[in-house]
């Protein structure tokens, strides 16, 4: 029987245990204009909202696109996603803090996370979390850490790199995969999801915009 080793709690919490400070005052929306925001940010999440007949359904894309913009989803990322839903901050952080993909706290730029569920944890992922986490130590450019799904199981082992699905992934990866995130290159290209073969001829035959890492922006 091989033993698989499961995420320590404080890997899986992602804010929801934080107790509620009860001094604090009621949280209220912000007045329209009483927050400075970026116009690129303001019209994103405009766009947003203009897609869902009720706006807070925008709220996931509006909350990434503040964290694209600011780094992670302080303060002050929330207060002005506050003011252009016209949402309160405590609604928005309820949200930030349920969704494993929303920081909150300041990380690196590039996000490796390392799924280490079942079937990437039955192939070596956490040899693999490991290798990674070594290599990059030290570097605060990048935010490396155990996923509990990312639902690529025909991929095992595999990783998420600023969004892009490579797998399956070997140690021998590592260095390629960090060398590619640091130099803005697409990550892995030959192991990337995306440009994976599949039996359907029609598959993928669709134009789609290429991803950032892809055109490799970083």
């Amino acid at each position: 029987m091989t033993f698989v080793p499961r995420l320590p709690d404080a890997q899986r919490a992602s804010g929801w245990d934080r107790p509620a400070d009860l001094e604090k005052d009621p949280a209220v929306v912000p007045e329209p204009g009483s927050v400075e925001v970026p116009t690129p940010l303001r019209s994103e999440i405009e766009e947003a909202m203009a897609r869902y007949p009720d706006r807070r359904s925008a709220t996931i894309p509006a909350l990434h696109a503040a964290q694209d913009l600011h780094g992670w989803c302080s303060p002050q990322a929330i207060e002005q996603v506050a003011c252009v839903m016209q949402v309160t901050p405590a609604y928005l952080d309820s949200v930030a803090t349920f969704y494993d993909m929303l920081e909150q706290h300041p990380v690196g730029r590039h996000s490796v996370y390392v799924c280490t569920n079942i079937s990437c944890s039955l192939r070596g992922a956490d040899a693999l979390l490991a290798t990674v986490q070594q290599a990059t130590d030290g570097e605060e450019e990048f935010n490396v850490r155990a996923f509990e799904c990312l639902g690529a199981c025909d991929i095992a082992p595999m990783a998420s790199v600023d969004g892009v699905y490579v797998g399956p992934l070997q140690l021998s990866d590592v260095p390629q995969l960090l060398d590619d995130a640091r130099a803005g290159r697409p990550v892995l290209p030959e192991k990337q999801l995306a440009t994976r073969p599949v039996a359907d001829p029609h598959a993928n035959s669709r134009e789609f915009p290429p991803h950032a890492v892809q055109e490799g922006k970083p």
